[in-house]
């Protein structure tokens, strides 16, 4: 699926799908770039969950600009209370074409939110500053924080570019901040314990930052 809605237990529906089961009110609409990411979380469903093959998030091809556009237009505009580029990969690994849609959406549809998901690696990954390039397109980034020092990062993202992506994940946050109106940090409930998270909680007061603590999901 390129967009996509999700249900309450995590579960991921095509839109029209979505509005059939659940016809009243609005809800989050999610666009799936990429399956192709720079982390191998220990807990990131990708590796865990099953799904339908006309449900999945799977994609054969990743979408062109103008096919992403045609799956925007043909949405209930009025039914869609936030537009969130996430999906099975991370987005930023598509920057250009991800700001490309940004824009558009902006320019097409100015009253709809838009938020970003990712694992903040974009910077290390596109070898330069991509935080101002969000600057009137994106009205929220989350960031998955997943531990409060480079080592315990590490072990839970298994990122491709090493201890140093912990520290280039919290700089792209405080650039994001620049030029972002809601920049939000995450971990993951039962993937850490309390006094972990509570040290998270304090790095990112430490840094201006806030922090969500996300439901854990595990199928």
């Amino acid at each position: 699926m390129i967009v996509y809605a999700v249900h309450e237990g995590g579960k991921y529906l095509p839109v029209k799908e979505s509005f059939k089961i659940k016809p009243e009110g609005k809800r989050g609409i999610y666009v799936n770039l990429t399956n192709r990411c720079n982390c191998s979380c220990v807990f990131c469903l990708r590796s865990k969950k099953d799904m339908d093959e006309d449900a999945s998030l799977w994609i054969k091809e990743e979408p062109t600009v103008d096919e992403v556009k045609r799956e925007i237009d043909s949405l209930p505009i009025d039914m869609v209370s936030e537009l969130v580029f996430c999906g099975f990969g991370e987005p930023t690994i598509r920057q250009d074409d991800l700001v490309k849609l940004l824009k558009y959406v902006k320019r097409e549809y100015k009253n709809i939110p838009t938020r970003l998901n990712t694992n903040g690696l974009g910077e290390l990954y596109n070898k330069r500053e991509i935080a101002r390039e969000f600057e009137g397109v994106l009205d929220t980034v989350s960031i998955s924080l997943n531990a409060s020092n480079a080592k315990r990062y590490l072990e839970l993202t298994r990122a491709k570019y090493g201890e140093q992506s912990f520290e280039a994940m919290l700089t792209f946050a405080e650039h994001a901040k620049k030029y972002v109106p809601n920049v939000v940090m995450t971990v993951v409930e039962k993937v850490e314990d309390e006094e972990e998270i509570s040290k998270c909680r304090a790095l990112c007061d430490s840094r201006g930052l806030k922090l969500r603590v996300r439901t854990y999901e595990d199928k």
